[in-house]
C-alpha cells in the first residue's frame, strides 16, 4: 500500500529533500511551501501522515497541527530549528506524534515516518505491538530477537539484546544497574560489579553512539541508565 504524506516547509531545499527520500520509499508526497495550499490539501485529500515545519511565515506549524487534530488522527511529525524542551512539549501537547530538529539525517526522518505509519495502521494488533518497540529510528523485535537502526540490522548478543529490550520497555524511567542486572542475569547484583557498564558500552558502540552525547542510552550519574 502506498501512503499519502503531506510535507510542508517554507524552506524549498528541505521540502524538496524530504520529498526525494519519501518518494524513494514509494510514498505519495504532497509537498507545499506555504500553509494556505497545505490546508486546502488537508481538507481535500485523504492523508496518512503530515510533516510540518514549525516556523512558517503565515500560520505556524503548531496552529496547523491543531487544525488537523480537530478532524483527523493520523501521525504528525514536526520539523523545527528550535531545540528547547518548551517548544517540544508544546508540539507534543497539541497532538504531534514526533519531533525532529534541523538539521536532521534524512534516513532518520524516513525511519520515523515508517515507525509512525506502522504504529498508526497496526495499532489494533496488540500482540504485535507488545513484541515490537520503535524509538527514534531504532526498532527492536522481541519475537525474533532482531534489532534495526534506520533499517540497518544491528548484531546484538542475547545479553545485549535483553539489556536493550529492558531499557526500551522501561522508556522514560531511570533503570539502576542493580535492577538491570537482576532483570537480565536473574542474579543478585554485587557492589563494584561493572558487568552492566561494559555491556552498555558495547551496545552504544553498535548503535554508533557518540560517547559524550549518546542519543539512545543516557547515563544518569549516580542513578542508572535511561532511554528517553
Amino acid at each position: 500500500m502506498s501512503y499519502n504524506i503531506l510535507v510542508l516547509d517554507d524552506e524549498k531545499e528541505i521540502a524538496d529533500l524530504v520529498e526525494v527520500y519519501l518518494k524513494n520509499e514509494n510514498y505519495n508526497v504532497y509537498k507545499f511551501y506555504n500553509a494556505k495550499d497545505a490546508l486546502k490539501c488537508i481538507e481535500e485529500t485523504p492523508l496518512d501522515m503530515a510533516i510540518l515545519d514549525v516556523m512558517l511565515p503565515e500560520i505556524d506549524g503548531f496552529s496547523i497541527c491543531k487544525i488537523i487534530r480537530e478532524k483527523y488522527n493520523y501521525p504528525i511529525i514536526m520539523l523545527t530549528a528550535k531545540v528547547d524542551d518548551i517548544s517540544k512539549i508544546q508540539g507534543l501537547s497539541i497532538g504531534a506524534d514526533d519531533y525532529i530538529t534541523k538539521p536532521f539525517n534524512p534516513l532518520e526522518l524516513v525511519a520515523r515516518v515508517k515507525s509512525g505509519l506502522r504504529r498508526y495502521h497496526n495499532y489494533n494488533n496488540e500482540n504485535e505491538s507488545k513484541d515490537i518497540i520503535e524509538i527514534l529510528g531504532l526498532t527492536i523485535n522481541k519475537k525474533n530477537h532482531k534489532c534495526f537502526l534506520y533499517n540497518e540490522e544491528i548484531d546484538l548478543t542475547p545479553t545485549e539484546f535483553s539489556i536493550l529490550w529492558y531499557l526500551c520497555e522501561n522508556r522514560g524511567k531511570v533503570v539502576s544497574s542493580e535492577e538491570l542486572f537482576s532483570a537480565v542475569w536473574k542474579e543478585k547484583y554485587w557492589d563494584y560489579n561493572n558487568t552492566v557498564m561494559v555491556h552498555i558500552k558495547r551496545i552504544r558502540q553498535k548503535l554508533h553512539e557518540k560517547p559524550k552525547h549518546p542519543k539512545f542510552i543516557k547515563t544518569v550519574w549516580g542513578v542508572g541508565y535511561e532511554i528517553e
